[in-house]
């Protein structure tokens, strides 16, 4: 699998030079494992250089920017809304080349982290259940799972490692757990969620379909 070095920023400008702006971000989650951030950039608007370790990146909206490396070579970036990337770390700049702003999901993986909670899974839900769980990405660091399901669909009950979730769209699920309990799940595009180890068996009771990425960590 081809490894990407490219990497969106968010950004907020400074007053005294307002077309070059500072890296911002917003951590949504933080531990041991991950820092998950957002990431926004208005229009045309470019960031400082900075610096990422490798992450996984859920593209929320469309993209196009122009990349600057710390060797001042420059490349154009374009991304549809909802492909996800694994990134290498990497030094660099951006500017939004678009009339739209930007948002992403980055989930950053830190170094020297210990090794996940729960994998290798027993329960595979991408071997019971490989339609509604494509792999578009898996190494040794990481599984990237993308769980669609119908509405009224319920999958096999199946184990996780701790992962994240990035929701791609607007959805109603429920997740049975082993000892009966049944957790309601309400949730909005773009919204992000840290789960530990568990094993459960999810419905979408909702009348939408249901995307969501799960970032399963090794």
């Amino acid at each position: 699998m081809m490894k990407l070095t490219l990497f969106l920023s968010v950004s907020f400008c400074v007053s005294l030079v307002p077309t070059v702006c500072l890296a911002a971000e917003k951590t949504e989650i933080e531990n041991q494992w991950v820092r998950v951030i957002r990431l926004t950039q208005a229009p045309h608007e470019k960031s400082a250089m900075h610096e990422h370790p490798t992450s996984v990146v859920v593209y929320l909206t469309d993209l196009r920017q122009r990349i600057t490396g710390a060797d001042g070579k420059t490349r154009e970036l374009k991304k549809k809304a909802h492909e996800v990337a694994y990134v290498e770390p990497v030094k660099q700049a951006e500017e939004n080349l678009s009339d739209k702003p930007l948002e992403a999901i980055v989930i950053e993986l830190k170094p020297g982290a210990p090794k996940a909670i729960g994998w290798p899974v027993k329960l595979d839900p991408v071997k019971l259940d490989p339609k509604h769980h494509p792999v578009p990405i898996e190494n040794d660091r990481v599984r990237v799972l993308h769980t669609i399901l119908d509405p009224h669909v319920e999958g096999p009950r199946h184990d996780h490692p701790s992962y994240v979730v990035v929701y791609l769209t607007e959805l109603h699920t429920t997740q049975t757990l082993p000892d009966g309990r049944k957790i309601d799940n309400p949730r909005k595009p773009g919204e992000v969620a840290w789960r530990d180890a568990l094993t459960h068996v999810t419905e979408n009771v909702g009348e939408k379909r249901a995307e969501e990425y799960q970032v399963e960590l090794k």
